[in-house]
């Protein structure tokens, strides 16, 4: 990932420098490698043989062996699990792990998958460790754009900002991961993903490796006919279902981004939603986006408690026909 260098270099010269931040919020959008750059920024201070200057782990030392094996005892990552969220037990191990010793290196290093999907017992509990750093511990969260950390949190952290790569560097990696492969999508569908993708080349292969492409058409072709009023919303919503409820949610929160796009002139990002929009762009107040994605993301918090996706897939299809003219909606 030829984009994630610059990164590298600047943490390098840090380190080089004695300037090594104890916590660092690494942003960008979903996809352009956050966790890639962590594992990297992890395995490189570990590494025995590190030389001045350099970026990468030497990858043949003891410690290099142990991070490839997946088991290093000083390389930690705390996420999401069963309840999508970073729990507060979770963050009491990290706690625990950030005050003893290393075992066989001479960092600890904490990966956060997901800083922004603490919830606030687990945040605050956070702050205890931001507050009190070992000398020997970097502590890298790992925050999505667009989905808020706490503002005592990040005051804590120094931030490092992970740019989207150039249209063509991210086709070029793309293109690369894809070469060999007996039924390797073609230049057609990888445009496309990188297009859904806002660009961030891992989540374009994560769409194509994973047949979203095939069920985003379905569900768009469900929520053609739901919207004219074709088709009831059991029916629409069981096109929904298939694709999961985060990835429902990540569909429709674009969707509702492409219609505020085209309610300020602008074109969808989504090409297969785009002449949707543009019909519900020309008889409604812009307002009316924003109140569908914070619908979403109102979605997206409750299932913290435990809430049915499929009733929640029922509402947000509701709001969006809400939007159509009345004589146009379903009865």
């Amino acid at each position: 990932m030829p984009w994630l260098t610059p990164v590298m270099e600047r943490f390098a010269q840090a380190l080089d420098q004695g300037r090594l931040p104890h916590a660092t919020l690494v942003h960008g959008e979903r996809g352009v490698g956050k966790r890639r750059l962590a594992e990297s920024i992890a395995a490189l201070l570990v590494c025995e043989h590190r030389t001045a200057g350099g970026t990468e782990a030497c990858g043949q030392c003891r410690q290099c062996q142990l991070v490839a094996g997946e088991s290093h005892p000083d390389i930690r990552v705390y996420q999401p699990e069963k309840s999508r969220m970073v729990r507060i037990d979770q963050v009491r191990a990290l706690s625990q792990f950030a005050v003893a010793s290393p075992q066989v290196a001479g960092f600890k290093v904490a990966i956060v998958n997901r800083a922004d999907q603490l919830n606030i017992n687990a945040a605050n509990a956070l702050l205890k460790t931001l507050e009190e750093p070992a000398a020997d511990v970097v502590l890298l969260l790992l925050q999505e754009t667009g989905r808020p950390v706490l503002p005592t949190i990040r005051s804590r952290c120094r931030i490092m900002p992970l740019a989207t790569p150039s249209a063509g560097e991210a086709a070029s990696w793309l293109s690369r991961q894809l070469a060999g492969r007996d039924e390797a999508p073609g230049t057609d569908a990888q445009a496309l993903a990188l297009h859904l993708a806002g660009g961030a080349p891992r989540l374009a292969l994560e769409l194509l490796d994973s047949g979203f492409l095939q069920q985003r058409e379905a569900a768009l072709e469900a929520f053609r006919q739901f919207m004219k009023g074709g088709t009831t919303v059991a029916v629409a919503a069981r096109a929904f279902r298939d694709l999961g409820h985060e990835a429902t949610l990540n569909l429709m929160e674009g969707w509702a981004n492409d219609l505020a796009r085209a309610m300020a002139g602008g074109d969808a990002r989504d090409p297969g939603i785009s002449e949707v929009v543009r019909y519900l762009a020309a008889g409604n107040p812009p307002w009316r986006a924003q109140q569908l994605v914070d619908a979403i993301r109102d979605s997206r918090r409750a299932l913290v408690n435990n809430v049915s996706p499929e009733l929640e897939t029922d509402r947000l299809l509701i709001q969006w026909q809400g939007l159509m003219p009345r004589r146009r909606r379903a009865v």
